[in-house]
């Protein structure tokens, strides 16, 4: 059967058919594979993405050449995150589970309660400005801890910015690595998420049942 090739594949594959022997280019899985790991060694490949299962279905994972730039739940659409990776980020995009094999043994780890720290490179380039203070922030609540939405601001340098800090939280590129999930409102209710309200509390309790 033949796989499906995206339009975001098309950039690096017109640069590397060439390499292969002249007859049937289908892309098979194994084609697909080769491309890949040409297009890593070429220096071709902006962007490698994989999906990963998880409690909460599956995962997309992206990185660039720097580390990881994009954890992306089922609900946000990985078909519309992916053309978004390319037109914010590159368009030499392909699927590459190799590069994001350690992100997967990482997050593995972190649903099964046996790891309470991801140590990963992270390339933050998709957050800017206030938005990227708070994820830097946000890095520092301990597993297991929670702060408020109002804290968050505080601990960022700019108090009155809830709303901004709740918006920085609304869109991080890279929920689960940067724990948003441990920002709650200040009456203690839960908030929202990007994985839905659901997943937040499932993470919450299994951080606090390790």
């Amino acid at each position: 059967m033949k796989a499906h090739v995206s339009p975001n594949d098309r950039d690096v594959v017109r640069r590397l058919v060439a390499a292969f022997p002249s007859g049937d280019v289908a892309p098979s899985s194994a084609l697909r594979a080769q491309l890949a790991a040409r297009a890593e060694r070429e220096g071709l490949l902006d962007l490698a993405y994989r999906t990963v299962e998880s409690p909460f279905g599956p995962l997309l994972l992206a990185a660039s050449r720097s580390g990881l730039v994009r954890v992306a739940f089922a609900r946000e659409g990985h078909a519309e995150v992916l053309e978004r990776l390319a037109s914010e980020i590159s368009s030499r995009i392909l699927l590459a589970p190799q590069r994001l094999d350690d992100a997967a043994r990482q997050l593995d780890e972190y649903f099964e309660r046996r790891r309470k720290r991801f140590e990963l490179a992270l390339d933050l380039q998709l957050a800017h400005g206030f938005r990227r203070t708070v994820l830097t922030r946000l890095q520092r609540i301990a597993y297991g801890e929670t702060t408020s939405y109002a804290q968050l601001a505080r601990a960022a340098g700019k108090p009155a910015a809830v709303r901004a800090a709740g918006s920085a939280c609304a869109h991080n590129p890279l929920p689960l690595v940067v724990p948003c999930h441990r920002v709650v409102r200040s009456d203690g209710t839960i908030g929202e998420y990007l994985g839905g309200s659901q997943a937040k509390r499932a993470l919450l309790a299994l951080e606090a049942a390790a």
